[in-house]
């Protein structure tokens, strides 16, 4: 198992209530480690462009949590941007989208994502893909420095 000393999402959502049921889930599911929203694209890039952080100190997170349909800069333009620097691109990124559109799962594949998770319609269902997101990211996957 690897168990990381530190392991931070950076959550990418504007719909207030779906961030505050994420944040309820990451807590009741004993999450203790660092748990960031931003509202969107825009905000996502700035937050991991900082340049008051030189990239060799940055706070980057570890997984990033991105909604597709946010205002101002979209999610599947901001993982496009994410994938193309080379200071970003190995933060995993999984998209997480009410969008359950076959063609747009791929293309969010073949723009470098590394997980689709489709939105849940209950709370269970949301603390179950919690569950499972921290038990792989956290616990089993190998995330490169």
């Amino acid at each position: 198992m690897n168990h990381l000393k530190k392991f931070s999402i950076l959550v990418a959502e504007d719909d207030e209530d779906d961030r505050l049921l994420l944040q309820t889930a990451f807590n009741e599911d004993g999450y203790r480690d660092d748990v960031e929203f931003v509202m969107n694209g825009v905000e996502l890039m700035t937050r991991l462009n900082s340049p008051a952080n030189p990239v060799a100190i940055r706070n980057l997170p570890s997984l990033i949590l991105l909604d597709l349909n946010m205002p101002r800069k979209g999610g599947w333009e901001a993982l496009i941007e994410i994938k193309a620097s080379n200071a970003l691109k190995k933060i995993p990124v999984i998209i997480f989208s009410a969008a359950e559109n076959t063609s747009e799962i791929k293309r969010c594949y073949e723009s470098g994502a590394n997980s689709y998770i489709v939105k849940p319609n209950s709370y269970t269902g949301l603390l179950k893909i919690v569950q499972n997101l921290k038990n792989f990211w956290c616990y089993t996957a190998s995330i490169p420095a």
